[in-house]
């Protein structure tokens, strides 16, 4: 058994890295902005079919990634226009995006997975470059790179002036509209920025696995706000917005660890592993709440 656990921990730390950058993502819109957007569903699976679709056809695999990203952010920007402009609740405005989605995804691949048998790749290119390290070390070495670049972009982003309105806008959006900002704006903004964070996670995921598939994003909003709360309950110490973006992708792979024992050990079956993700999450977030609430309890004298 320990063998076993041993064995999986690679590919754990790679999927924890990989989908850790979608984790970003649901933190933009759930810490930053506020809202809970479940477009993230759709759009993880979006990055993996135009990925792949591309791929497939004889595209570079990083201009694929890129041209995912982007139609990661018209879906984002989608939600965004929903939200802001029709004033449809955001909780709306992400399921009907997300519902949307599921059919383009399928009209983008044509059916309802593609796999990318003898094509190029960025991990089979850096397989190559290095025949040494195994799949788990080569998805490890080209996530790592992948989650330095977007952490350091977005850390130098939400440090302008228009990074800064759109905090500004989550944290107080009466305050941005008194001195004259558009809260509308930053918000269908921030939407796109965060969908197309998690469109290059699932072009990402695609390529590592080999494969797309129009349901890959299914509870892909669970994992996002496992990794929020684990990453938030480890390095909880850490207020500085990079120290933030660091947790979640630390809380990314102690999720993806934490199941993959839990599967080893035959805790949890694999069919399992959704609910187990929901309760857990279900857990951490209420834990908090209980304890605040017994520490505020008025006290009755003896």
């Amino acid at each position: 058994m320990l063998a076993g656990i041993l064995s999986s921990l690679p590919g754990a730390v790679s999927q924890g890295i990989l989908w850790g950058i979608m984790a970003l993502g649901v933190y933009i819109t759930y810490k930053i902005l506020d809202i809970a957007d479940l477009t993230v569903d759709g759009s993880f699976a979006m990055g993996g079919a135009v990925c792949a679709v591309c791929v497939v056809n004889g595209m570079h695999p990083m201009a694929a990634v890129l041209l995912a990203i982007l139609a990661g952010c018209v879906a984002g920007a989608v939600t965004g226009i929903l939200h802001t402009v029709f004033d449809i609740p955001a909780i709306l405005a992400g399921i009907l995006t997300q519902l949307g989605l599921y059919s383009i995804n399928l009209r983008i691949m044509g059916r309802s997975n593609t796999p990318l048998l003898k094509v190029e790749t960025l991990f089979n290119k850096l397989g190559n470059l290095l025949p040494a390290l195994g799949n788990s070390y080569i998805a490890i070495c080209i996530g790592v790179i992948a989650v330095v670049v977007v952490v350091a972009v977005l850390y130098w982003f939400f440090g302008t002036e228009v990074g800064s309105e759109i905090r500004a806008t989550g944290n107080n959006e009466d305050m941005v509209k008194a001195l004259g900002g558009n809260t509308r704006l930053m918000k269908a903004f921030g939407l796109a920025i965060s969908n197309g964070l998690v469109a290059l996670s699932g072009a990402l995921v695609c390529q590592s696995q080999g494969y797309s598939d129009v349901n890959s994003g299914q509870g892909a909003i669970v994992v996002g706000l496992a990794a929020i709360v684990i990453g938030n309950v480890l390095m909880g110490w850490g207020k500085a917005f990079g120290t933030k973006m660091v947790s979640t992708i630390v809380g990314s792979i102690i999720y993806r660890i934490v199941i993959a024992i839990v599967v080893q050990t035959g805790w949890v079956d694999t069919q399992d592993t959704k609910l187990f993700s929901a309760l857990l999450v279900a857990v951490a977030l209420a834990v908090p709440v209980l304890i605040e609430r017994y520490r505020n309890k008025p006290r009755v004298e003896e």
